[in-house]
């Protein structure tokens, strides 16, 4: 092994059947919360996905009303940080500010609002939690200043196609915050927003029917499975 390059240690069975995120991505520098580097974001509210994939951290912002359930569930099966939604849209007020109490006693590392939400709703947010809020921008018009003013500390960029250059765009007004983007999913549109200036990417996988229809075309070229009876195994023979 060459001097300075990572050891790697793979599992029998998860290591060969996981999601991989594009390597690209391992190029951004950086968003250090609590302590960890966190460079990929997996947006995903799916346990399965979240405990096979090799994300730093879980991007879980979904399109219903924020629940604590859900949060909780996310929370407790990931073995990864995890960024909760707490609304935006038709939450806002009062409710949302307990979702994102709510959300850092059950461990979040960061809530993230959605770019409707007023500032007084994330000011009072502010004062009653101690975990980074991360505000969504989703073009390069929307009002960033006052955004931070009232107490968003990360950038959250969704602006589809035009994510790079609403990155750069952002970066040339506000050289040190942080920016969360979404890179696409080629290696190309990543770097593209890397070099932009986006400190972390946040990557949508592909849906599990997508995921599974590789293995089911595997399984169904493969025939009936075989006949013989396996030879049974006691439990001495495992010790």
């Amino acid at each position: 092994m060459a001097k300075n390059q990572p050891a790697y240690i793979e599992s029998q069975l998860r290591g060969h059947n996981s999601l991989v995120l594009p390597g690209e991505i391992w190029k951004a520098s950086g968003i250090v919360i609590m302590g960890r580097r966190i460079k990929s974001l997996i947006f995903t509210t799916d346990i399965a996905i979240i405990r096979n994939c090799n994300a730093d951290a879980v991007l879980a912002v979904y399109p219903f009303t924020p629940q604590q359930l859900i949060a909780q569930a996310i929370i407790a099966a990931s073995s990864i940080p995890v960024l909760c939604g707490v609304g935006g849209g038709v939450t806002d007020g009062m409710r949302s500010v307990i979702l994102a109490k709510d959300a850092e006693a059950l461990g979040a590392f960061g809530v993230v609002v959605n770019s409707p939400m007023k500032n007084s709703t994330v000011e009072v947010m502010k004062k009653a939690i101690d975990i980074p809020i991360v505000a969504t921008v989703v073009s390069e018009n929307y009002d960033i200043e006052s955004r931070l003013a009232a107490g968003a500390s990360v950038l959250n960029v969704s602006a589809a196609e035009r994510t790079p250059e609403v990155v750069e765009s952002i970066r040339s007004r506000y050289p040190s915050i942080p920016i969360i983007a979404t890179g696409g999913t080629s290696g190309e549109s990543i770097t593209r927003t890397i070099e932009a200036g986006a400190n972390a990417i946040s990557y949508t996988p592909p849906s599990t029917k997508t995921l599974f229809r590789g293995i089911m075309e595997g399984y169904r070229a493969s025939g009936n499975p075989p006949k013989e009876e396996p030879e049974p195994i006691s439990l001495l023979d495992l010790l």
